[in-house]
């Protein structure tokens, strides 16, 4: 959050001066505040997720209020969703308003204790308030970008109006959004392996976590996933990237490698010591 806010200022500095860094942020900020604050109804609509409840879903719904218990979090709204692609996602502004969600595939391939895996990972994400990290990171990624539309339509202009090198604000329009976007890809990396770390510690299992991973990544090559195709900017939201256009080099991936994750839990097993 450090590099991606020194970028913005440096950036906009460059580009808008004072005056056009402001107004940068200040529009990107009202974009992402809109998406945060209704983010959760946004996507469970995109995913046409079902509500389910101790009556319609008993094992899954029981599952999930266990877990919350043993996170010390407030019960999410649990959802299913009609699915075969295996895969789960955490939504939601904050613990108070959070949902978690599951696909039909997932609940049908992985057995009970990888599925309790699972579901304490996105309510890891929950307790991490990784969604509003991720607005924040948004926002300034999309605050940088709109200065470089600015600098590629208009050239850069410093703090009293006066236009600065041509060929610098070009250079800047280029590769700013690149860096912004590398940088949130990293944070979006990081929050995985937390989240992962996290679940582990919520369900007490890492091995079962790094079992459903692999099963996940297994499963999920052959299967295409609809929905997430037609939204895919819903993907980092998902513990496994589900777009099966996902042959990008690691720096410009949401996920980690998988094997990195499993390594890591595997690691958590063997030392045998991982209380809540």
């Amino acid at each position: 959050m450090a590099a991606i806010t020194g970028l913005f200022i440096a950036v906009g500095a460059m580009i808008g001066g004072q005056q056009g860094m402001v107004i940068a942020f200040s529009f990107a900020l009202i974009m992402n505040f809109f998406s945060y604050w209704f983010s959760d109804k946004m996507v469970l609509r995109m995913y046409n997720a079902q509500e389910v409840d101790e009556i319609s879903a008993p094992q899954f719904y029981r599952m999930v209020r266990e877990l919350a218990i043993r996170a010390e979090l407030p019960m999410p709204r649990v959802y299913l969703i009609n699915e075969a692609a295996p895969n789960a996602f955490a939504t939601g502004r904050n613990p108070q308003h959070a949902a978690v969600a599951a696909t039909t595939g997932l609940l049908r391939i992985l057995s009970e204790r990888e599925i309790r895996g699972v579901m304490a990972h996105e309510l890891a994400h929950v307790k991490h308030r990784d969604i509003l990290l991720s607005t924040l990171s948004a926002t300034m990624a999309g605050a940088i970008s709109a200065l470089a539309n600015f600098a590629m339509f208009f050239g850069g202009r410093d703090e009293h109006g006066r236009p600065t090198n041509p060929l610098a604000s070009i250079a800047v329009a280029i590769f700013a959004p690149l860096a912004a976007a590398l940088i949130q890809m990293a944070i979006s990396r990081a929050r995985e392996f937390e989240a992962d770390r996290g679940g582990a510690l919520i369900s007490g299992e890492p091995q079962a976590l790094a079992l459903a991973l692999e099963k996940i990544h297994h499963y999920a090559k052959g299967v295409p996933f609809a929905a997430a195709e037609s939204h895919p900017a819903t993907a980092q939201m998902m513990i496994m990237n589900p777009l099966s256009g996902a042959s990008l080099a690691r720096l410009f991936s949401t996920h980690p490698e998988v094997e990195e994750r499993v390594a890591r839990l595997m690691e958590m097993a063997r030392v045998g010591h991982y209380p809540i």
